[in-house]
């Protein structure tokens, strides 16, 4: 067996961030606790393709992804859009950041140079107050372990409801919002609705292979 290798860490004021290889596979975790693993990027291509699927791919899109992770969203997203969409990922943790750009060069690093990518180095959720009314076409979201945030508190508040009164400002009139979440929340789905979306939730494999799915997509639509 073929020894995990540690490529980089880094102090977050949620704990310690480590970046490993293990047989051709990449990991993120937490104080020892896995957070992402290359091999297990379904449920991130699926968010990158459903979040966009709704866009005539002719026009100047705009799209926010909060969490570059390890860029499997990002990846999904250009493949889906045309060539005058432009993509904004926002990602609070500069390490992740680097470390796409030189360890994960070869598994998604490279859509960071893509022409059509601005790489924000903040917290999404400050980019979502700041922004203009009706100024995104879809947002997609995969911050920290979704509603239920566990790398850092602070991520709760861009679910709460005024979170999620920013996040409609920001969207224009026919935009989508789409979250990746490890496990169900009612409570988040509630608040949802509460605001006026259109809320369809979607079972989303780990992996290609797995035999049954892990993981929740909420898919909010604001009215057409």
């Amino acid at each position: 067996m073929k020894p995990r290798v540690q490529l980089a860490d880094s102090e977050f004021s949620g704990g310690l961030l480590s970046l490993a290889e293990h047989d051709g596979s990449y990991s993120i975790s937490l104080d020892g606790k896995e957070l992402m693993n290359s091999r297990a990027n379904a449920s991130e291509l699926l968010l990158g393709s459903l979040g966009v699927e709704r866009l005539n791919n002719e026009g100047e899109e705009r799209i926010l992804i909060g969490g570059l992770g390890l860029g499997f969203t990002l990846k999904a997203v250009l493949e889906s859009v045309g060539n005058k969409a432009s993509i904004e990922v926002a990602e609070i943790i500069p390490e992740v950041i680097e470390w796409n750009q030189t360890y994960l060069k070869n598994l998604n690093g490279s859509f960071l140079d893509h022409p059509q990518v601005e790489i924000r180095k903040m917290d999404v959720n400050h980019l979502i107050r700041q922004a203009n009314p009706n100024t995104y076409d879809s947002i997609l979201l995969d911050v920290d372990n979704g509603p239920n945030a566990m790398v850092a508190e602070t991520n709760s508040s861009l679910y709460s409801q005024k979170g999620i009164r920013s996040i409609c400002k920001a969207l224009k009139k026919d935009g989508r919002l789409l979250v990746w979440s490890a496990g169900p929340d009612q409570g988040f789905e509630k608040r949802l609705i509460r605001a006026g979306l259109q809320v369809e939730i979607i079972r989303a494999k780990a992996h290609p292979g797995a035999k049954s799915p892990s993981h929740f997509l909420f898919k909010a639509d604001c009215s057409q």
